[in-house]
Parts: C-alpha cells; structure tokens; sequence
C-alpha cells in the first residue's frame, strides 16, 4: 500500500460523499434538509461495507451500511435502478429518515453502491411531522419496505404517487426525494469518472483498502487500552407515558486488541417511543468509537470489525416490531454515546469530556398545508483542556440550528427569543457550553410534538466538574386564555403531543453540558 496513493484516495473518496451531500442540500425543498442539512452520504464496496463516510450526520452514517446490506439480500438489480427505504427493521433508523440507495455497474457486475439518508419533514402518521410521542410504530408514518423507486432510470409513479398520498406536505416530499435521486446519480457519476481515470483495479484496491487500513489503526488504538471491564449506566427521563428514570447499561471489555460491547442489563423496551433498532444502537457505538481515533484516520466499516456487540432482544437498545422507534433514534441515541463516554472515561480518562446536552429537543409542528421539525442545539460537555461549546448540536447530530428567517419565510411562525442560556453549563475547572433558548409564537392553530430529555437528569460532569442543567419546556397561552390551573404557563413533560392556538408561545431551554475537573 503507497502511502500517497492511499491519501489521494481517501480524500477523492470523502469528495465523493461531500459532493453528493451538496447536491441534496441545495436541490432539496424543505428547510430541514436545506438549512439544517439533516442528511447523510455514504459510498459502499459491493458487499455493502462503506469507505467512504461523508462528514454528516452520525446516527445515520453507521446504520446504512445495514441497509445496505438488507437490500443485497433482498433484490437483484440492473443499471440504472434505485431503491427507496425507511423501514427501521431493514437497516433503517426512524421512519422519517428515507434511504435512497443505487448499484454502480462495470461491464454488467455491481461494483461499488452509492447511499443517502435525509430527515423528511413528513411521511404521515398520527401527528404532523412523523415525530410524535407514540405507543406503536404504525402511528409513526408509512413504512416503506425496500421498493424500487427508479427501473432502468424511469421512475415508479405507481410508487411515487402511493408514498406522496400518505403525506401532509406531498410537493415539498416530491422534491426532497427527487434531490436524493439527483445526489446518488451525481455519486456513480464520480465514480465512473474515477474507474475510467485511474483503473478499476485501482479505485477498487483502494476502496478495501482503506477498510483495512482503518481497522489496523483502530486495533492498535485499542491495544494502548488498559485490558479489562469498564462499566456504566445512566437514565432516560422517562418514555412519556409511565415509566420513568429508565435504566441503560453497558460493559464494555478490552481484551488485547478487540473489545466487546455489552449492553445486558438495559431496560426491556417500553411503551413510549423511544425504543432504538440495532441499526440505531449499532451506529451509536459506531460514532463514540470514532471520536477516539486520530482525525486524520478514515472512518469507514473497519472501525467495528474488531468489535462484538452484545444487544439483549426486546430491550430498549434492540426492540422488537410494533415498538414506537421515533424518539429512540434521536434521544435514546444520546444517551447510548453518554454511557459509552461514561465507561471509556474510566479507561482512558485523559481523552473523554464530559456529558454533552444528551438531547436533540425535537419539534415538530403542523397544521392546514404546512408540517416542520427540526432539533435544537445546547451545550457541549467540556474537556480535559478546554471549556465545552454553547449552542451546537452534538454527538449523533450533526446538523444545524435552523435560522429564523428560514423558519418565519415558510411557517406561520414568529420567533420571539432566541439566545444563549447562561449559566446552564455545568461549573469546574473547565465549563460546560451553555444550553439555548427558543421560544415560538403560532399565528395559526398547530399541533405539536415534543420529543426531548435530560428534563430531569442532568448531564454529567467528570473529574470532579459539576453536571450541566436539564432543559425545560414551557407553554404559554395566549392572554385571556383560562386553563384549569389559571395559569397562562403551562409546564411540560419532555415528551409530548399537544395543541396550540394562534398566540400561543411555545419556550424551549435546552440543557447545558457537564463540567470537567474541579473549579478552582
């Protein structure tokens, strides 16, 4: 292996990715995918390993290589097909994450398959915004089996049109799923393109070889890991119904230069819909691992080959059909990267922060001819040498904060604050980043969900720091309006579905990240 070549290939492979995830962002209707850029790209070998991660959005990037995978075992394809899925229980995440994936061929032989993942604003369901507090999954929106939107490059309108019938907002899901085509068309293009500049024989080497590569690192990495069994557990607020202070637990077993990951001991699933998938779970160990590695390490599929992963069956980090899955994609998720963190941090304590805000604070909100979501950033949990970040998305999100003109351009929605909450960072010698406070006033009535945590636990803190304040969320009624506790401020659970009139305020404050070391 030429240490140049491998470099050059690394980073044509990564522009690949990059490349496509621009022509979703800016082909893509709705804000959440063009200003929030919740999406993700990936490139796989013909067996379904990817090696080439675009730099997205984590919680989607580890779990499409399973959805891959899922349709290699599913379908035979020809050139010029695609396949559209969202299917949680097929290598997907949440139903509103659709997956479009395609085959690239060389002299009718599938070589490579070219991926992407985006968060649709809609795919039906009970609640405007395919994100409610649920029981079951079938009131989470259309589940789409791995279906072939494009034959032979002509669309399936047959398809289209069922999937865009099931939706609040069809025009504005018609043009995000056209920008995926578009953004996987422009993937095989570069790739073609590379196949004919420099061999197959080449790009194809170059391709596994990168997975090698990253999983030689990644074992030495694990090598310079004190050999033994570091543990760790911490709660979810609640699933939003009646249980409360859920329990998720970890082991996690250096031996030499593999480790296992066992999560026995965790909740059994639960009512509420903040169950994770293996796909979800899988991509979580898949993240926190890659924030140990040096940067300049592709990350790609080698990074789990040395790893076992051990999932209890009808649990909360491996729950079964009908389980609700919206939430656990997005809050459970956080939680899995905190307790991992947790179980490191007594490994390597060096190199581990503290707890990050453990949230997305989801919201979705619709009403006649219009649906949004998106996810609200807080405070980074700080380090060994440095305070942590204010107002950023963290760990399985990598998205952005929505601007206010995006919001107030398309949505009958004024936002009235929007500012930093001071103060919510957890206190030591390093502080914890400062959560957010957003607050929404409807010009029309709207329903709304709520998917959010650390409402009553806290982010923790290490060697000493403090841990970081829990969100809250906070209705406010219209003046005048009479509510049976006669108050206008209505304090909410961190899991919701509810209703709000024009003039209604809706407050976000989101929570602010764990402190590291004592303060001075």
């Amino acid at each position: 292996m030429d240490a140049i070549e491998i470099t050059i290939f690394k980073n044509i492979f990564q522009s690949i990715s990059d490349e496509m995830g621009k022509i979703l962002q800016f082909s893509a209707f709705s804000p959440n995918i063009k200003e929030r850029k919740d999406f993700s790209c990936d490139v796989f070998t013909a067996s379904g390993e990817s090696f080439a991660f675009g730099t997205h959005i984590p919680v989607h990037l580890g779990a499409m290589p399973l959805s891959v995978k899922t349709i290699l075992s599913e379908m035979r394809f020809e050139k010029g097909d695609m396949v559209i899925v969202n299917d949680p229980f097929k290598g997907g995440t949440h139903l509103p994450d659709i997956t479009m994936i395609a085959p690239v061929f060389r002299n009718d032989k599938i070589v490579f398959f070219v991926a992407n993942r985006a968060h649709h604003s809609d795919v039906g369901g009970m609640r405007a915004g395919s994100m409610p507090l649920s029981s079951e999954i079938f009131q989470e929106g259309l589940i789409i089996p791995p279906l072939k939107l494009l034959k032979r490059d002509k669309p399936d309108e047959d398809i289209l049109n069922f999937i865009l019938t099931n939706v609040r907002t069809p025009e504005e899901r018609k043009g995000d799923l056209l920008a995926q085509i578009a953004a996987n068309k422009r993937g095989i293009q570069r790739l073609e393109e590379i196949i004919m500049k420099y061999g197959f024989d080449l790009v194809d080497y170059y391709s596994r070889a990168l997975i090698d590569y990253t999983e030689t690192v990644f074992k030495s990495m694990i090598s310079d890991i004190p050999n033994g069994v570091y543990t760790y557990e911490d709660y979810m607020d609640d699933d939003g119904f009646d249980t409360r202070n859920i329990p998720i637990k970890v082991a996690v077993e250096v031996k030499d230069d593999r480790l296992a990951i066992d999560f026995s001991g965790s909740s059994p699933q639960v009512r509420g819909g903040i169950n994770t998938n293996r796909a979800v779970t899988y991509s979580s160990v898949l993240y926190v691992l890659t924030t140990l590695l040096n940067e300049d390490v592709p990350i790609n599929s080698g990074i789990m080959r040395p790893v076992e992963l051990i999932l209890p069956t009808d649990s909360i980090v491996n729950a079964s059909k009908p389980c609700g899955l919206a939430g656990g994609n997005v809050e459970t998720s956080q939680r899995i990267t905190d307790i991992l963190m947790g179980a490191f941090s007594k490994a390597i304590p060096n190199k581990i922060p503290a707890a990050s805000q453990g949230t997305m604070n989801n919201i979705t909100f619709g009403g006649r001819g219009f649906a949004y979501y998106e996810t609200i950033g807080g405070g980074a949990g700080a380090g060994p040498s440095y305070n942590g970040e204010s107002a950023v998305h963290t760990n399985m999100t990598n998205s952005l904060n929505t601007p206010i003109e995006a919001l107030e351009i398309n949505f009958p929605i004024r936002i009235e604050s929007y500012s930093l909450r001071r103060g919510s960072g957890g206190k030591g010698e390093y502080t914890g980043g400062e959560g957010l406070i957003r607050a929404y006033k409807f010009l029309e009535n709207a329903n709304i969900s709520i998917l959010s945590d650390r409402r009553t636990t806290r982010p923790y803190g290490l060697q000493g720091g403090q841990p970081g304040k829990c969100g809250e969320n906070i209705l406010v009624k219209n003046p005048g309006a009479v509510i049976e506790t006669g108050s206008r401020e209505m304090h909410l659970g961190s899991k919701v579905n509810i209703e709000a009139g024009a003039g209604d305020v809706l407050i976000i404050t989101t929570p602010g990240g764990g402190g590291y070391g004592e303060a001075k």
